[in-house]
């Protein structure tokens, strides 16, 4: 009884990430909303020497369903695949968000991890969520790019005459 249910289970979870498609992601996020928060993003890494993407996935890969793979998996991959663990300071930061399982991950390299408590990591997850349960997705990113933004000057700011070496593309990646 137990495997019929896991068995179940595994398959509501593929339909559910196979049913929604990058139009849903259109919709909570349409091209000028995302065009927005790419100016977000580059204006505030004009004010320190941090990296941050943004990525918004529809359903997971095939690949990931079959072994259960939790949402945390597929970000710290795509943390890899999008290079933002490659940053000269070790400062980049990943928001990832997958629709399908209204999933939040915060991934951050290890320089600006090392200096950020997990609670307020948790706590802007939560944020974000609480706005995107009420629909206002662009809002809520954008919240979490003002609070990333002041943690990012606090421990990295750039120095008076330092340029901003944009290390990274600043749009967000829709998948």
């Amino acid at each position: 009884m137990a495997a019929e249910a896991t068995f179940f289970s595994k398959l509501g979870r593929i339909w559910r990430h196979r049913w929604i498609d990058e139009a849903a992601v259109r919709r909570v996020l349409p091209a000028a909303a995302l065009e927005r928060l790419a100016g977000r993003v580059g204006a505030s890494e004009r004010r320190h020497s941090g990296e941050i993407r943004i990525c918004v996935e529809a359903g997971l890969p095939l690949s990931y369903l079959w072994r259960n793979a939790p949402a945390r998996q597929r970000a710290v991959t795509l943390f890899g695949k999008l290079r933002v663990w490659d940053t000269e300071h070790n400062n980049g930061v990943l928001i990832y968000l997958l629709l399908a399982e209204h999933a939040i991950e915060i991934v951050a390299d290890r320089g600006i991890d090392a200096r950020v408590d997990d609670a307020e990591w948790a706590a802007m997850a939560q944020r974000m969520g609480s706005a995107f349960r009420d629909g206002r997705f662009e809002d809520g990113l954008t919240q979490a790019l003002e609070e990333m933004s002041a943690l990012l000057v606090e421990h990295f700011p750039l120095g008076e005459n330092e340029p901003d070496t944009n290390e990274l593309p600043d749009e967000p990646v829709v998948l």
